[in-house]
């Protein structure tokens, strides 16, 4: 079942961008897949803490709202590979800005212990 835009309803940008990439484990997945193309047991290695069942669930949520896309390849047993899509790539400043933005936090809670 694909969400359709017009059933999820935005009041302002900021909440769209936080609907399409918020949560714990969105932005980590699109930021793994910056370099390019990875199965799903590749993705499970870069974030041992989420369950195979949340990763299904928000690679599939990324999937239809046309962030990534998901090939299959037609070999026994079964290759699963997940990839940005075009649109997919026009987050990838703002993954940056919140990396820099969570280094520098870092950065000074560190420098205040």
């Amino acid at each position: 079942m694909k969400r359709e835009l017009q059933e999820i309803s935005y009041d302002c940008p900021i909440e769209a961008t936080i609907g399409l990439i918020g949560g714990k484990w969105k932005a980590l997945i699109l930021d793994h897949l910056t370099d390019g193309a990875l199965r799903f047991g590749e993705l499970q290695k870069r974030m041992p803490k989420i369950t195979p069942k949340m990763l299904t669930q928000q690679l599939r949520e990324l999937e239809e709202d046309g962030l990534i896309t998901r090939r299959v390849f037609p070999v026994v047993p079964p290759k699963v590979e997940y990839e940005l899509t075009e649109f997919g790539q026009t987050v990838l400043p703002i993954l940056t800005a919140m990396c820099d933005w969570g280094r520098s936090y870092l950065d000074r809670h560190a420098n205040m212990e």
